[in-house]
């Protein structure tokens, strides 16, 4: 997720390889926000949706399966927003046992037919309507909005808008638009089924199986998403879009822009092969799915969010030759969500307060991409540029990078999980040498990929490769608040 106030702070002038200062303040800690308990391991989510644009609703129909995560289980309980539920029934094969189940207060108790031990499957079947205007969750100050399914002019009354669908999950807005475990620490594969009028292209995770049309101007396509990752990373895009395509190796790099930008598309996302290169050389870990689009949206309630393969962007990110003649503004954005891929998409923060495993690593990714690509003198110049994103907000100095302790989730969100984390690892790559941060980067991936992660672990991959223990700096820095002061 890419704040467009957020950027990262460079603290490399308080910072040097010979030394590193101590900090001030200990925040405190009044409440602790557990990571979620698995008692069910979500294993495949199949759906199939079409759109009432009259009443900004969906039609869905969901083949979930599961297992329990540990110990038995004879129960499933899901998040699902606002939602009106219609049918829930156990599914073997096609042939279907009504389950009994309770609906209230955003949460779907499912009673299952038998107990269930550790990975003894199930599907359960659930016909429902998605309600996104009746979601109660609020937004925040980084993501404007939690309905999680959106619709845009969807009567068509704004002749200066364009008629759009596009979804936002994080941080567990999905469950708005699908019943699921709406949790970081949950990881599925999928497949989506998508009705719409013919006129429009779609987009979502992975690869498109197959288009068939339906008669009555409509059309569905099938999308599929054969490795798992975390429910937020779901996505739905429907419009009356451009598609311009590019490649990177043999993996589809694919840009959905509004008509009018069609023939700007690879001047604003041109360099996304390239990124992939050098982000794939750099972490010796090649990019690890099927294919890279991205799509932008009117109205979006943030910046940009790293969607697995389907990446959404603000329409911000749309610019002509007049606006790109100086610089692309969005290409530290493009930079950050595809950082992303490797850290938020494949290894996963485990729970909301180790966010930084996601965010200070995208964020550094932005640094890292202008020092390749621009020089390192204009990389430290854009970073300093960018530290009172940091300083600004005295709060700051009184939070933990990584927080259990935090009054909402999405305050997680903030200068301190992106600007500082960002600067925390620009100085462990300078404590521990280049070839050594790369090559922990690498082992974090490797040993945690298509699951979850938290700072502990990037510390034991580091401390892996280097020898170097590393408690010391991860107490000060991870577990620990404020910054330098140097008089």
């Amino acid at each position: 997720m890419k704040k467009i106030f957020i950027a990262v702070l460079f603290l490399g002038t308080l910072f040097s390889s010979n030394g590193i200062f101590a900090q001030t303040e200990t925040s405190g800690r009044t409440e602790y926000r557990q990571t979620h308990t698995k008692s069910t391991e979500l294993k495949h989510t199949k759906l199939k949706v079409n759109f009432d644009y009259a009443k900004e609703q969906m039609n869905g129909e969901e083949w979930l399966t599961a297992s329990p995560h540990f110990y038995p289980s004879d129960s499933l309980i899901l998040d699902a927003k606002a939602m009106l539920i219609h049918e829930v029934a156990l599914d073997k094969n096609g042939a279907k046992t009504p389950l009994k189940y309770a609906y209230k207060d955003d949460m779907l108790r499912i009673t299952l037919d038998k107990t269930y031990t550790r990975n003894q499957d199930y599907t359960v079947y659930i016909k429902y309507t998605a309600r996104p205007n009746e979601v109660k969750d609020k937004g925040s100050a980084a993501i404007t909005d939690a309905k999680g399914l959106y619709f845009v002019n969807a009567q068509g009354k704004d002749a200066d808008k364009p008629t759009q669908i596009w979804t936002q999950g994080e941080t567990e807005a999905s469950s708005a638009w699908f019943p699921t475990i709406d949790k970081p620490n949950q990881k599925t594969t999928q497949e989506i089924y998508m009705t719409v009028p013919d006129k429009y292209v779609t987009l979502s995770n992975g690869l498109m199986k197959s288009s068939v049309k339906e008669g009555n101007g409509l059309r569905t396509d099938h999308w599929v998403m054969d490795k798992k990752h975390a429910p937020y990373l779901f996505f739905m895009g429907v419009g009356d879009y451009a598609v311009v395509k590019d490649k990177w190796r043999n993996i589809p790099v694919d840009y959905y822009v509004e008509k009018e930008y069609e023939a700007y598309a690879k001047q604003i996302f041109g360099n996304t092969p390239e990124m992939l290169e050098f982000f794939s050389k750099k972490l010796n870990y090649d990019y690890p799915w099927s294919k890279y689009a991205q799509i932008t949206a009117r109205d979006y309630v943030s910046g940009a969010m790293e969607n697995t393969t389907a990446v959404l962007h603000q329409e911000s990110a749309q610019q002509k030759p007049g606006d790109l003649i100086d610089e692309n503004r969005w290409e530290d954005v493009i930079s950050h969500e595809l950082f992303h891929h490797w850290f938020g998409d494949l290894v996963t923060t485990e729970s909301w307060s180790n966010l930084t495993v996601n965010e200070s690593f995208a964020n550094y990714s932005e640094y890292l991409w202008n020092e390749y690509k621009y020089g390192k003198d204009f990389a430290d110049y854009t970073l300093m540029k960018a530290a009172e994103g940091y300083f600004r907000d005295p709060s700051n100095v009184t939070k933990d990078l990584v927080r259990f302790n935090y009054h909402h989730k999405e305050d997680m969100f903030d200068a301190v999980s992106y600007n500082k984390g960002g600067s925390i690892l620009h100085m462990l790559r300078n404590y521990l040498g280049d070839e050594a941060f790369w090559a922990g980067m690498h082992d974090y991936l490797k040993t945690n990929e298509y699951g979850t992660g938290e700072a502990h672990q990037f510390r034991l991959s580091l401390e892996k490769v280097s020898g170097k223990d590393l408690n010391w700096f991860l107490n000060q820095w991870y577990f620990n608040s404020g910054h330098p002061t140097v008089s």
